[in-house]
């Protein structure tokens, strides 16, 4: 018989206190369980994210370095189609020009050594040219014509090579407006020198050793070179579609020294050939007859 004011505890049952610590036990061990599987997902799946990082930026930096501008510093016998052509501008000679107006001019077809071209896009957006007067229009795609056109090939000309005097004939064609021909479309009433019938982009020489004294634009004759040899005589070689040289160079019998084309006051591509006693217009001598006194046959 239980004793006076006090009370029986009751027994709790073994199932019942198994089942508390049996599910006490349970979530004490489902959650580190859990963390740790959770903290084993994370380092898995870190790596696999690394390399999906470092692709993004890798492609990024790759973007970035192919749109980045480069520069291209013009070689004698370059014209912009040929340069866009080999260094594979995204536009053309066109989008070349564009980039470089500032640097080459109004006329894209003359460019001269050391001239350092941007190839590629430039930062910002391009500003739309404005609109030119249909003259302005034609030239500019006159200019563009002979910028693209490809270099031909000129069957090999006979009679015109040197005979050992170190002298050459200044291009690979036949004779056209002879030297002195009258007439009013010169200033002076004659022809100051003879035509070499030539395609724009003919390559065109030196006729003999000597120094660049001027290449440039040369008004009515276009873009022009002028040499001056060892004999104290000058050689202008004019209507050039590219220049190949620069003044103070010294050149070699039969150099390179730019291509043929139609610049100036012309009404179609050839190469205008004087011999001068000085650098300057008005000096001339007959130039066949100065070819001919140093052993070139024409």
């Amino acid at each position: 018989m239980p004793g006076k004011g006090k009370h029986r505890r009751p027994k709790t049952s073994t199932l019942t206190r198994g089942f508390v610590a049996a599910g006490t036990g349970g979530a004490a061990i489902a959650l580190p369980l859990f963390a740790a599987t959770g903290a084993h997902a994370a380092e898995q799946s870190a790596p696999a994210a690394a390399p999906h990082t470092a692709a993004v930026q890798q492609a990024a930096h790759s973007a970035a370095a192919k749109a980045a501008p480069r520069t291209y510093t013009v070689a004698a016998g370059d014209y912009l189609a040929k340069i866009a052509h080999n260094k594979n501008v995204e536009g053309g000679w066109q989008k070349l020009y564009e980039d470089n107006r500032d640097v080459v001019g109004d006329d894209p077809a003359l460019i001269h050594p050391g001239m350092k071209l941007t190839l590629g896009a430039k930062s910002g957006a391009a500003k739309a040219a404005p609109a030119k007067p249909k003259a302005d229009a034609d030239r500019a795609s006159r200019s563009a014509a002979r910028a693209e056109a490809p270099k031909p090939e000129q069957p090999a000309a006979t009679g015109q090579s040197s005979t050992g005097s170190g002298f050459v004939a200044p291009v690979e064609g036949g004779l056209g407006t002879p030297y002195h021909q009258s007439g009013s479309m010169w200033s002076s009433g004659y022809h100051t020198g003879v035509d070499f019938a030539a395609s724009t982009g003919t390559p065109v020489k030196a006729v003999g050793p000597g120094t660049v004294v001027s290449a440039g634009s040369g008004g009515a004759y276009g873009n022009e070179v002028v040499i001056k040899h060892e004999d104290g005589n000058y050689s202008q070689y004019a209507h050039l579609s590219s220049l190949g040289v620069s003044a103070g160079q010294t050149v070699g019998a039969g150099q390179q020294i730019g291509l043929s084309g139609a610049t100036g006051n012309v009404t179609g591509p050839h190469l205008h050939f004087e011999i001068r006693t000085s650098p300057s217009y008005g000096s001339d001598i007959d130039p066949m007859a100065y070819l001919r006194s140093h052993g070139v046959g024409i």
